[in-house]
């Protein structure tokens, strides 16, 4: 089997999430930098692979996939033995889906670059107060969600796909001046996800094309995300 490549950017919720699954599975993969930024995402070279024009792209062993939920699904379809991301009961499984569905469907996609950036429209208070609204208003009731499904993590002891999405939105909470405070079980999840190294490593302050000014260590990751 060749080695995975995964197309991604630094600091994208979807890719970020793909990255912690990859190292979960113990995957060893090529990382391809993909600047949305300078708008690589809509080269022609890059549309011929994902017409979307959207990170992440995965290609395993030529096979392309997009979209990171269901990436992760088939991460953990075929590795099925290494840190499952869904426990066994049924019911229980429904419950993980939903919590990550209340980020992937209802939180995120509002802060995502192409959406922020046309509601703002350069103005970066505009922005972060349109991002910060919808965060709030998700987190409130995953806050709540939280307090009756989380044991260490978001739903018991085991990691599950639900622990894969959060870093990235509470990420971008301090980045757009949410308090955490006001969302202690999220909070108190995100710390014990941040212990782990398959979390670690996969985090926007230790990626490829990560700028040089948001390399800090684990102590000043905080503070340089809520400066930014």
């Amino acid at each position: 089997m060749s080695k995975p490549i995964l197309h991604s950017y630094w600091r994208s919720s979807c890719s970020w999430r793909v990255r912690i699954a990859l190292n979960l599975k113990g995957i060893d993969y090529e990382y391809k930098i993909v600047n949305l930024l300078a708008n690589e995402h809509k080269t022609p070279e890059y549309l011929a692979l994902n017409p979307r024009a959207l990170v992440p792209l995965l290609d395993f062993n030529g096979h392309l996939m997009t979209e990171s939920v269901a990436i992760m699904e088939y991460l953990d379809e075929k590795f099925p033995d290494k840190n499952p991301f869904f426990p066994k009961n049924l019911e229980d499984r429904a419950t993980v889906r939903s919590l990550v569905t209340a980020i992937t469907s209802n939180i995120q996609p509002v802060q995502n670059m192409r959406v922020i950036r046309y509601v703002g429209q350069g103005d970066q208070d505009k922005t972060a107060a349109f991002a910060r609204t919808f965060i709030e208003l998700g987190f409130e009731s995953f806050e709540k969600d939280l307090q009756k499904t989380a044991g260490k993590y978001a739903f018991g002891d085991n990691i599950t796909m639900a622990d894969i999405v959060i870093p990235a939105q509470v990420y971008n909470a301090l980045r757009f001046g949410v308090d955490m405070t006001k969302y202690p079980t999220i909070w108190r999840v995100y710390e014990e996800l941040e212990k782990i190294p398959e979390f670690v490593k996969a985090d926007a302050w230790h990626q490829p094309d990560t700028p040089p000014t948001e390399r800090k260590t684990s102590d000043e990751s905080e503070a340089s995300v809520k400066s930014n």
